[in-house]
């Protein structure tokens, strides 16, 4: 990590006391240019810095935790005006994300009049490696909350930083195109989607997420109503014998379980599981509840959340070992009525995805290998990420067939007197649904939200002008505000002392669909500048058709967002009959679809023939709407005659 080549402290009692505590400490203060900064050198400078500094500012000792490699939160908030000058810039590093996201409420004390001040505060955990800016500006008092993901070296690009931070306040650090993995861990912070909590994989959920789950929640609560699906609630956690009744079940989900292997300070007798899924916890009660035939079929459906441990490299919302979903579990008396519900369940996944998301999915079923753990077969929706080449499991529809009925013992008696075991489904889909709609839609300016399921739909911004009756716009604002939400849209004003300026980033930032924008000249046009958030467009709407003109906009928008989504998609899709021409796919970074003998050992030698540092290339799903196969064709891996269409890829 580098610092910035500026003049970074221009209080010379700081300087002076910094070189007394480390002579090490004159690295930082070098005006030749940028210099290293190990984490030894700045725990080594400020360890013995924090009591220098307050002695230089005059102010008495302060007694405070030091943050790992030193400096705690008050100290900082303690260099006030005086202490530094324009444009000073100090790096500091801290252990822990969460420390850091705990200062910032210190920060502002920074501002200072006509003076500009900023603070950087360079920040590093161990697993996310995630860099936090602050901004504090003095007079426009445009707020803190600059987010840099990875070892990014802020000072090489210091200056355009800046000019961005000088308009907005806000701005991200990574581009999409060039840098996916650093944008998206950006993006879902700085759109306060997330917040990260101490334990790795865990994430905080903000309101401008659980909005969007809801929406979905609300869509699919109303459909599954219809289906004379009801809710139910079953426990954390699992007995380990009724755990380990399935080996096949267990086999697949056995690296995943968390224990719970103590009580205080005592040892449980024996362990308990939390669940990773349900099955096991719910499938005892069905054979206590179903007896006969009238007592079919039972459809029962949770909105809980699960845990599933080992993994590598978590992701918000893609890869996390605590998160949120719905999961369903039905029991009928026939497999007909088992495999109908498998689809109408597929097709509300469907519907969640392309109507609510405008992610366009493949509806399909899942290869022997990659299916269900104990299930029959698996259907699923398989999303695609252009930018990164990768598939990515939408939700899943699983007919479980009566593997889990024999091993519980789930019988009835039949209309004809006879003992029958059931038939079983289950399905899922969870909060990862958001980390693909942000994957897809999100672009260099933020957040991309599809209408339906954003929580503001319209941001509302005054833009006032040193001569114009500020409170004249401020009233337009309000009634504007008021007459779209008496047409049932969700909009918010933002009357807040900050800069149109840096108010059109924010909320650009957090993806609201439309911006409505009122100044003088819209009061005296009667009208109102609206602007589209997924491609920028402005339109200048008269107030008289506000209401129409809006919801027709937030129609399109909703439409264009999948329609772009689905362009860029099959641009990426590409059909292969042979060996190389899937190796030269692959490494394009292409959605493979390719003619396949349908067998599980030839799906594992491709795993095994593609695996590399980027993982190993495996079946996504045969998708139900299969292209015409000729005669005689041949799989693509092992000369043997192909049997269907299957798309292939790498993974998120």
């Amino acid at each position: 990590m580098t610092m910035p080549n500026v003049n970074m402290l221009n209080s010379l009692a700081i300087r002076k006391a910094l070189a007394e505590a480390d002579p090490k400490s004159q690295e930082l203060l070098n005006p030749q240019g940028p210099t290293p900064l190990s984490s030894s050198t700045s725990k080594h400078m400020f360890e013995g810095t924090a009591d220098k500094m307050d002695q230089a500012m005059g102010l008495p000792p302060l007694d405070a935790e030091l943050l790992g490699t030193i400096v705690c939160q008050h100290r900082i908030s303690r260099i006030k005006h005086g202490c530094m000058g324009n444009s000073t810039v100090v790096g500091i590093r801290f252990p822990n994300l969460l420390s850091c996201l705990s200062i910032e409420k210190e920060l502002a004390v920074l501002a200072d009049g006509d003076v500009q001040k900023e603070l950087i505060l360079f920040c590093a955990t161990r697993e996310e490696q995630e860099t936090r800016s602050f901004k504090v500006a003095g007079g426009t008092k445009k707020p803190s909350g600059e987010m840099e993901k990875g070892n990014a070296n802020v000072g090489c690009d210091l200056r355009k930083q800046e000019e961005v931070m000088e308009v907005t306040g806000l701005g991200l650090s990574n581009k999409k195109d060039e840098n996916f993995g650093e944008w998206y861990s950006e993006v879902v912070l700085k759109g306060e989607l997330i917040e990260y909590h101490p334990i790795s994989g865990c994430y905080v959920l903000r309101p401008w997420t659980m909005s969007i789950w809801n929406a979905m929640k609300k869509f699919f609560d109303a459909e599954i109503e219809k289906l004379g699906i009801v809710d139910a609630k079953f426990p954390l956690f699992v007995n380990s014998d009724d755990l380990r009744r399935e080996k096949d079940h267990i086999d697949g989900f056995a690296p995943e379980v968390a224990w719970v292997t103590k009580t205080g300070k005592s040892d449980l007798e024996v362990p308990i599981a939390i669940r990773p899924t349900s099955e096991t916890v719910m499938y005892p009660y069905f054979s206590k509840w179903v007896r006969e035939h009238h007592d079919l079929p039972l459809k029962l459906n949770q909105w809980c959340n699960v845990v599933r441990w080992e993994f590598s490299n978590p992701t918000p919302f893609i890869r996390s070992r605590e998160f949120d979903w719905q999961e369903g579990h039905t029991a009928f008396a026939t497999k007909e009525e088992a495999d109908a519900d498998v689809e109408e369940i597929l097709e509300l996944y469907r519907r969640i995805y392309e109507e609510y998301l405008a992610v366009p999915v493949i509806k399909g079923k899942k290869s022997e290998l990659e299916k269900f753990s104990g299930g029959l077969y698996t259907t699923t929706v398989e999303a695609f990420i252009p930018n990164t080449g990768r598939g990515i499991q939408g939700a899943t529809s699983h007919s479980l067939g009566q593997n889990f009925a024999k091993v519980f013992n789930i019988n009835f008696q039949n209309e004809k007197g006879e003992k029958a075991m059931v038939w079983q489904n289950s399905w899922a889909f969870s909060t990862r649904t958001i980390g693909v709609m942000v994957m897809v839609h999100g672009d260099d300016k933020g957040l991309v939200l599809p209408p339906k399921v954003a929580s503001a739909q319209v941001i509302v911004v005054p833009v006032p002008y040193k001569d114009a009756d500020s409170r004249e716009i401020f009233h337009a604002c309000t009634s504007t505000v008021n007459t779209l939400k008496k047409a049932g849209i969700r909009v918010l004003a933002d009357f807040r002392d900050y800069s149109p300026g840096w108010k059109y980033s924010h909320w650009e930032m957090k993806g609201v669909p439309l911006r409505i924008e009122i100044g003088p000249k819209d009061l005296r046009n009667g009208q109102v500048r609206v602007v589209c958030r997924d491609n920028s467009a402005k339109i200048d709407v008269p107030v008289a058709n506000l209401v129409e003109q809006v919801n027709q906009l937030l129609a399109t928008i909703q439409q264009r967002l999948f329609e772009v989504a689905k362009q860029k998609r099959d641009a990426c899709t590409q059909i292969v009959t042979t060996w190389d021409e899937f190796i030269e796919a692959l490494g394009q970074r292409k959605l493979i679809l390719a003619p396949w003998c349908d067998e599980k050992e030839v799906e594992k030698v491709v795993k095994a023939r593609t695996r590399n540092e980027m993982g190993a290339c495996k079946t996504l799903c045969s998708p139900f709407e299969q292209p015409k196969l000729p005669e005689g064709t041949l799989c693509f891996a092992s000369g043997k005659i192909a049997k269907k269409w299957t798309y292939w890829g790498r993974r998120c």
